[in-house]
């Protein structure tokens, strides 16, 4: 067998249940999980979209561990996402998270999260959110040999962060927009033949 065809010299691990996964998704219970189950699933409307722009943003700097595992006060914390709720928010209601410690406490990150929700609303008016992030899926995508191969961004990602930067968006880089990307199913970056979605 030679490297190529040795799943762990391409960075992948066989687990108790014989599904091959990144070594990311093989250290704890709920990262295997949200691998299984939701990482790569398409989402295509609009809160869903919000929600994970959001979540993106803040985990700048930190593990997506820590954000799933703090997803639910997230959600508490930021009206479930509701961009028309949240639109309206603003100093007194970042003072408030901040004082909480279900969350993230980072002012500027918070603060985006209004702003991302008002942006959202704007691009109603021209099509919306899903349509504009949508519009930057790649017209084609090979999925990666080995982790070492995976890119953290692309050309798309590039272009889609300038783009909701442009609309008002925060916390949106291109890593965190390819980090979005794979999460939504825009692309494939899936390790070759590494275990795929289980249905929910």
């Amino acid at each position: 067998m030679n490297d190529t065809d040795d799943p762990a010299a391409r960075g992948l691990v066989r687990g108790a249940d014989g599904r091959l996964r990144p070594h990311w998704a093989c250290s704890s219970e709920l990262l295997r999980d949200y691998y299984d189950h939701e990482w790569g699933r398409p989402v295509t409307d609009e809160r869903g979209l919000f929600e994970r722009i959001c979540l993106e943003g803040f985990q700048a700097g930190l593990s997506w561990e820590t954000i799933l595992r703090k997803r639910p006060a997230f959600r508490e914390a930021f009206a479930g996402f509701d961009p028309e709720v949240l639109a309206d928010w603003g100093d007194a209601d970042a003072d408030r998270l901040l004082a909480g410690s279900g969350i993230i406490r980072n002012r500027a990150k918070i603060r985006a999260v209004f702003a991302n929700a008002r942006a959202t609303l704007a691009l109603r008016e021209s099509g919306g959110l899903p349509r504009l992030v949508l519009s930057f899926t790649p017209a084609a995508w090979t999925p990666p040999d080995s982790a070492a191969e995976q890119p953290t961004t692309s050309p798309e990602s590039i272009t889609l962060a300038k783009a909701l930067k442009k609309v008002g968006f925060s916390f949106v880089g291109p890593t965190t927009c390819f980090a979005l990307m794979e999460a939504v199913g825009m692309v494939d970056n899936r390790i070759r033949g590494a275990s795929g979605l289980i249905d929910p």
